[in-house]
């Protein structure tokens, strides 16, 4: 995979007649926090975001797995389209916050899944179970690689148990690397995606750029390419990806984010 700053790729970035960003937060923009709950504002990150929204030919969507009230917290930048919970809550360009389902219809069964895999958790070390509100996750990467694969199976099968009871197809899980969990079929940010560009449209000639590291933010990257965009893969986990180019780390994705404004001033 070309690095994305392949000659071909910057003339691309520098000669859009507009550019919208659409950026995932963790792996991505920022390192990973020690715990998904810990929220840790990055000041020179924030002003990096800033400058770039601020560009009258550039608009800004962050879409994380992560809650809404951690982005806002961890960004607070206004005049950007902030997606949480992978979409399910947004807030839009003017502040108010809106939600793509009714929170009531989720809840029971996550609140019935929580007990059930708190307790299939005690006594285990490694493991973080993490309730979004929308989802309900269970964190593995500080187990061992057996108990994790073990442990990990295990909740899959009483999570399906569970939605096997439920009524309609509203729930799915999704895995990951010593990672599960359990959401709503629409917290996906493809789905997000075309839902922001068909509800809060923009210049019809901008270029769609999508920054991600994991397989999250992988089912995005066909939105953006069925628009002609630019699909930018973060990190090791989508380094052999059929994305546009390639960058190895946040710190990377910064410099050429500064890049790419400084080219357009």
């Amino acid at each position: 995979m070309i690095p994305c700053t392949d000659e071909h790729i910057l003339y691309k970035m520098h000669h859009a007649d507009a550019i919208w960003f659409f950026l995932d937060y963790d792996g991505t923009l920022a390192e990973f926090a020690p715990t998904p709950e810990e929220i840790i504002p990055d000041q020179a990150l924030i002003e990096l975001i800033q400058r770039l929204a601020s560009q009258p030919d550039i608009r800004v969507t962050i879409i994380s797995g992560r809650r809404l009230a951690h982005i806002q917290a961890l960004l607070p930048i206004p005049d950007i389209l902030k997606a949480g919970t992978y979409g399910i809550e947004l807030q839009k360009m003017d502040g108010e916050t809106v939600h793509q389902i009714e929170y009531g219809d989720i809840r029971p069964l996550l609140d019935e899944l929580n007990d059930r895999w708190r307790q299939l958790l005690k006594g285990h070390n490694g493991f973080f179970l993490e309730d979004k509100g929308w989802t309900l996750a269970i964190h593995g990467k500080d187990a061992t690689e057996k108990e994790a694969n073990e442990i990990l199976q295990r909740a899959r099968q009483q999570a399906n148990s569970l939605m096997e009871q439920a009524p309609g197809d509203l729930f799915r899980l999704q895995g990951g690397h010593r990672f599960l969990e359990c959401g709503p079929r629409s917290a996906d940010k493809k789905s997000t995606v075309e839902h922001i560009l068909s509800t809060y449209p923009w210049h019809k000639n901008a270029l769609l750029v999508y920054l991600g590291d994991d397989d999250k933010d992988e089912v995005a990257f066909e939105a953006i390419q069925e628009h002609r965009g630019v699909v930018v893969a973060v990190g090791n986990r989508l380094r052999h990806h059929t994305a546009d180019c390639w960058l190895p780390s946040p710190q990377a994705v910064r410099l050429w984010l500064l890049a790419v404004i400084e080219s357009r001033a």
